[in-house]
């Protein structure tokens, strides 16, 4: 009889508990790590590879550096600049890839490229608009 007298006080201490309990909010963080490091940027899609030279017009550099694409965008509200896009995977592209951590050759000016024929415009987030599309 002891026994059942100290299993139902304990039911009913677990139970008192369980209902006064506060409610919480699940919260997910994700964190993505730093920003991938290549040479004449990366694609603005997982697993954002690094992009060729000639994918991203003058526009998306400042003194040289990359303003970012995808989650590490930091570029003014409302940029549009020009890609190339056929330099990208998903539009037949096979040629060669700069790899991660590559220094830029010195005789390719990222933001200042005379040569470059972009034929769409994107966001920092990879939509396409603006002017051209």
């Amino acid at each position: 009889m002891h026994v059942a007298k100290i299993l139902a006080a304990t039911t009913v201490a677990v139970f008192s508990f369980a209902v006064a309990a506060p409610k919480t909010q699940a919260q997910i963080s994700v964190n993505i790590g730093p920003a991938p490091s290549c040479p004449y940027g990366y694609y603005e899609a997982p697993p954002y590879n690094c992009a060729p030279y000639g994918y991203y017009g003058p526009e998306w550099f400042t003194s040289g550096v990359f303003i970012g694409a995808g989650p590490w965008f930091h570029g003014p509200e409302h940029f549009y600049g020009h890609v190339d896009n056929h330099y990208h995977p998903e539009h037949g592209y096979h040629g060669p890839y700069p790899a991660r951590g590559e220094a830029p050759r010195p005789e390719y000016h990222v933001d200042h490229n005379e040569n470059f024929h972009g034929n769409e415009m994107r966001d920092g987030h990879g939509h396409v608009g603006g002017e051209h599309h």
